[in-house]
């Protein structure tokens, strides 16, 4: 077993970033190594608290001029950049400030979108890798756009043919590298290409996948060197919860579980839409709503809080687990599904941006274990009805059990990758012999 290493994680101040870094630092401590977490205070004083006694984790936040959270008027683009800039300074001292005390850190593992840690590393001669928090299929995707492939995936007529991947289409890739994109995220592709370029000097890749759901997509690319040692899904936490109580009241996989995780916001249209289509299948539901004002704004608030829960947050992990989820309606966001797949819980996709798109496309067609909204033309809104027929489609009309048996194929698949002697146990260890 490896011992006496000194690892230092830099993620980006997102809990999608911090929580794969949370579960990843947590499975390194159980092998020997001196894990520590450094990000941004925004993010990072919500979790401190409660993780470092459960985890026996260092953590080294920064400022990352934002501590109070981004204010509603700071750009995406202002917040990475502000985040880059604190966050270079500050992971440069703690490298230097450990090499001094003589106790210097062995690697530097930074997470999706901050190629500068990478830079930093190797300023102070430090090896380093990335955390990829996407599926491996969403990073090939990116290498091919830089390398050769822009023109091809921007002709809205062709299907889109890359090596070693399912075939695609246009709106099965990730949101960024599409000229429909806001204009807000112009920058992005910038960022992406310095993300690529930073692999051609160190091209490893620690991913929140497992060999056995990605095989393909993994042996793709020659140059990328991979190391699935996912799902990388938390803990579940211990305590009274009243979600989980309310669950425990109702029929095995008989609950509809909707969430869109800790960043898409939703029009009230879309809401709307939503609140019609669970009614309509008279199933009892949960449901994630992050904004109180948007729920007291729903047209039928009585028969909603009679046939199922509104919260502004609940536990995932742990719902997705109580045997009394029967789907999930999610934004497909990557931790979500890798969430869903390692429960064993059927899909209604519904996705926003970024990887999303393309998470959409796997879970549909290539691992079938759930089914894509489809969304009105003139305005992208889904309605009602499309999401009544998705449910049904998951909990009632899956005559054959195809979609479910799917489902519990990729939780056993995801368990054995997990256990000692499987590919993901195997992947972490032979990472950490080079480490």
């Amino acid at each position: 077993m490896t011992v006496h290493k000194k690892i230092l994680i830099v993620s980006y101040a997102s809990l999608g970033h911090i929580n794969p870094s949370l579960t990843l630092a947590t499975r390194l401590r159980k092998m020997g190594v001196d894990v520590t977490i450094s990000t941004g205070l925004s993010v990072l004083r919500h979790i401190i608290d409660k993780e470092t006694t459960t985890h026996g984790l260092t953590f080294a936040p920064f400022s990352d001029a934002h501590d109070n959270s981004k204010p509603p008027a700071t750009t995406l683009q202002q917040f990475m950049s502000d985040f880059a800039t604190n966050g270079a300074c500050a992971v440069a001292e703690i490298i230097s400030s450990a090499a001094a005390a003589d106790h210097p850190f062995d690697h530097l593992v930074y997470t999706t979108g901050i190629p500068w840690a990478a830079t930093v590393a190797s300023a102070y001669n430090v090896k380093c890798s990335l955390l990829w928090c996407q599926p491996v299929t969403v990073l090939n995707i990116y290498y091919y756009y830089f390398n050769g492939y822009e023109d091809l995936m921007s002709n809205k007529s062709i299907r889109i043919s890359l090596p070693g991947l399912p075939p695609l289409t246009i709106d099965d890739l990730p949101s960024f590298l599409l000229s429909s994109r806001p204009k807000e995220h112009d920058f992005l592709v910038q960022d992406l290409k310095d993300q690529i370029d930073a692999l051609k000097t160190a091209p490893r890749i620690l991913v929140s996948s497992f060999n056995e759901l990605e095989i393909e997509s993994i042996k793709a690319i020659d140059q990328l060197e991979f190391f699935p040692i996912g799902p990388l899904v938390q803990s579940e936490r211990k305590g009274k919860d009243e979600c989980i109580e309310w669950l425990n009241t109702k029929p095995k996989s008989s609950v509809v579980y909707v969430s869109f995780g800790s960043v898409a916001t939703l029009s009230m249209d879309q809401v709307e839409e939503i609140a019609i289509g669970l009614l309509e299948t008279d199933r009892p539901f949960l449901w994630v709503v992050r904004d109180s004002e948007q729920v007291g704004r729903l047209s039928k608030t009585e028969q909603l809080q009679k046939q199922g829960m509104i919260v502004n947050w609940c536990f995932q992990v742990a719902v997705l687990n109580n045997r009394s989820i029967g789907c999930f309606v999610t934004h497909c966001g990557w931790n979500s599904t890798v969430e869903a797949l390692a429960a064993g819980v059927p899909l209604v996709v519904f996705p926003q941006w970024s990887d999303q798109p393309t998470n959409a496309k796997m879970v549909e067609d290539v691992w079938k274990t759930g089914v894509r909204v489809k969304r009105r033309e003139r305005d992208e809104v889904v309605e009602g009805r499309e999401i009544y027929r998705c449910v049904e489609m998951v909990m009632a009309r899956d005559d054959s059990g195809e979609i479910r048996r799917n489902a519990h194929k990729w939780q056993d698949l995801a368990t054995e990758a997990l256990n000692n002697g499987g590919s993901s146990t195997i992947n972490l260890q032979a990472f950490l012999d080079d480490a």
